[in-house]
């Protein structure tokens, strides 16, 4: 591509979401293509640093997200919201169009917009000032697969019970274990088929970028996912661009290298701890935690466990009594963010305990680490699946 090739890139507000869209930015700019990287304020300010070379070819720019009922003040992703105010953000994400559109108004107009999932309208937009969509999927190749051709996602005529969403579609070609459980299948098809809030279905969203897209880039590669992403193209009817996996770059920080948890982790052997975390998505009930501690003090294994505290959890109920007398020297548990990258490229990190998003599952095998999959919500448990299939 040119030099002079502009692409404008809009994530859905999760950072499961943004971060690979700033790789994939990061890849673009250093082959010379000028990117605009568009957001809300507050989540423009939470990205990684973009690295020097490359801060003159990618441009931030933040549209303010209007409010809306029923969203909380300051919440401007889905790592800020509970699981039923996500409806809400959405609804306040659709609010955007207008200012989006306006983007595409001066003399810089992109020659490729690159959309999520959400944004149905995007491709309607840049259609109307001649700029060509493509849509971006964070989404394994299996996971779109599962989902269905747009047709079935916008009207799912073929799958109308949870039952159906256990097993395999009928439209796969070949032998595949990717289904969901059955705990969760009620509220796939709810997620997928019934409105929210925002006045549409996912699945209505998805069918529409789908629909309304020149291509679709997935972030995947033929070498893992080789018969889903053929079978992706038949479904869409048009190119499907596996783009590789884009594991985030790792970039140690003197302060991070020095701090606290890499000093304990420097203690141990190798190989010898569990990295334990669930992610952003999954806000993990108080009962489930203290389960999950009593599940890692009887293991007898070294742990770290990067823990976001429930909304509205006191501290001195966030674990169970004497957990840390117990687990003292054993486990070290950090509240909050923490660099996961930096954690798993340590050498004493043995394995993974985690919830199975398709980002965690790339950067954990990135570092030739034993997974234990322990699936919560959204795609997790169809990544799962394809992990054991594999």
């Amino acid at each position: 591509m040119a030099e002079t090739t502009h692409v404008m890139v809009f994530p859905w507000l999760a950072f499961g979401h943004m971060l690979p869209f700033l790789e994939l930015s990061m890849k673009l700019a250093a082959n010379g293509i000028r990117v605009t990287y568009v957001s809300t304020p507050r989540n423009l300010e939470r990205l990684p640093t973009i690295p020097t070379h490359l801060s003159n070819t990618i441009k931030l720019v933040q549209l303010a997200l209007p409010k809306v009922d029923g969203l909380p003040e300051n919440c401007e992703a889905t790592v800020d919201t509970q699981q039923h105010e996500t409806q809400y953000l959405k609804k306040a994400y659709d609010q955007l169009q207008s200012p989006f559109e306006k983007l595409l108004q001066n003399d810089d107009t992109p020659d490729l917009i690159l959309t999520d999932f959400s944004a149905y309208w995007v491709p309607e937009i840049g259609a109307k000032y001649g700029v060509s969509t493509g849509f971006f999927s964070v989404y394994s190749a299996s996971t779109l697969a599962y989902m269905g051709p747009p047709d079935e996602l916008r009207w799912g005529r073929r799958r109308k019970t949870p039952e159906a969403f256990t097993v395999a579609p009928e439209w796969f070609t070949f032998h595949s274990l990717v289904a969901h459980r059955p705990d969760y299948a009620p509220r796939i098809l709810r997620g997928l088929h019934v409105p929210d809030e925002s006045g549409m279905s996912s699945g209505e969203r998805l069918s529409s970028v789908i629909e309304g897209c020149e291509f679709v880039a997935i972030r995947s590669c033929k070498e893992f996912e080789g018969e889903y992403i053929n079978l992706l193209q038949e479904l869409y009817k048009k190119p499907v661009l596996p783009i590789g996996i884009l594991p985030p770059e790792r970039k140690i920080e003197n302060d991070v290298a020095d701090s606290n948890t890499f000093k304990w982790l420097d203690t141990k052997k190798p190989k010898s701890v569990l990295f334990v975390g669930f992610g952003s998505e999954y806000k993990m009930p108080l009962e489930q935690v203290h389960e999950l501690a009593y599940g890692l003090e009887l293991s007898g294994l070294d742990f770290i466990w990067i823990l976001r505290k429930p909304k509205g959890v006191d501290d001195k109920e966030l674990l169970p009594p004497k957990f840390e007398v117990y687990v003292v020297d054993k486990g070290l548990i950090c509240l909050g963010w923490a660099p996961q990258m930096e954690i798993l490229a340590h050498p004493s990190i043995g394995g993974c305990l985690f919830h199975s998003g398709w980002g965690s599952i790339i950067e954990s095998l990135w570092f030739g680490l034993p997974l234990i999959l322990m699936p919560m919500v959204a795609d997790q448990g169809l990544c799962a699946k394809l992990l054991v299939e594999k």
